[in-house]
């Protein structure tokens, strides 16, 4: 199995030599993950968003060190994050699931991008509420943006509107 994460333009350009062209490998249950860069006190942050799902990892502090492994950064994360959440399930189901990860260019997928820029506007207010990354509960600061209802539906009635926790349970537990 094979995890795709499409970066942003902006991110593509720090990780160049993870950046690959055509993976040809089948695609996990997960389905692609899109990714973008942004800071926290001049400190490089990822957003890793499942597009299927919309569901959130925020990966902290990354530098070019780190790079080679990264791939066993975002399991762990990811895992860490999905306990916070209440999904419970073995660490050796997720390292199943994701499988292998590769770093595909961007996708331009807008509706993950508009998401995406959304949630980071949520983090500007919590890099002021809380100044610095050391302070940042980051696993709260991930699950609150977990939880914010989306609509997934054609209209905008309630019925129609879940969570990013939701989806990601149902698609691991189904």
């Amino acid at each position: 199995m094979q995890t795709y994460i499409h970066t942003s333009k902006k991110l593509e350009k720090t990780i160049k030599p993870l950046i690959q062209k055509n993976p040809g490998i089948d695609e996990s249950l997960l389905g692609k993950w899109n990714a973008t860069l942004f800071y926290v006190n001049r400190k490089k942050c990822w957003m890793v968003t499942n597009a299927q799902t919309q569901y959130n990892v925020l990966l902290t502090d990354i530098k070019a060190a780190h790079l080679k492994n990264i791939e066993q950064i975002f399991k762990d994360t990811f895992y860490t994050q999905l306990v916070y959440d209440g999904i419970i399930i073995p660490f050796e189901t997720v390292v199943t699931l994701i499988g292998n990860i590769s770093f595909l260019p961007t996708d331009n997928d807008r509706s993950t991008t508009a998401f995406q820029n959304h949630r980071l506007e949520d983090m500007e207010y919590w890099k002021a509420k809380y100044g610095s990354l050391e302070h940042m509960p980051i696993k709260k600061l991930n699950h609150n943006m977990n939880t914010s209802p989306i609509n997934f539906g054609k209209t905008m009635k309630r019925r129609e509107y879940t969570t990013a926790i939701d989806e990601m349970k149902e698609l691991l537990l189904e």
